[in-house]
């Protein structure tokens, strides 16, 4: 029976403990992440795919990238990646962002449905 009351205490101090460590998780992740909407120029879901691949990074927990709007809303934290890391990222893929330019080679080799210069 000591065995049993036992088993049933250990069982509970660990789910509580499990559950205290995930929200202290949680709200150490939100705390420590920015939002932000960058303008990158694109014309189709090609790009849509390239885009928001070359934004998600180490530190970006969300890149979403919108046709209509030409913007990238980009969730990150900022005390692991910059948003000038990332905007370089994506013009190194032939997709120019506010603060910098695709090279030109880059953007000729794009698809021709992806050219929006």
């Amino acid at each position: 029976m000591k065995t049993v009351k036992f088993m049933i205490t250990a069982v509970l101090a660990l789910v509580v403990s499990a559950i205290s460590y995930a929200q202290s998780t949680t709200q150490t992740k939100s705390a420590s992440s920015k939002t932000e909407t960058i303008k990158v120029s694109g014309s189709c879901d090609m790009c849509k795919t390239r885009i928001e691949k070359a934004a998600k990074m180490d530190g970006v927990s969300k890149a979403t990238w919108d046709k209509k709007s030409q913007t990238l809303t980009l969730v990150y934290n900022p005390t692991q990646v910059k948003s000038d890391d990332v905007q370089k990222k994506i013009a190194s893929v032939g997709h120019d962002t506010d603060k910098y330019k695709a090279d030109d080679k880059v953007y000729d080799a794009l698809p021709g449905c992806c050219k929006y210069r």
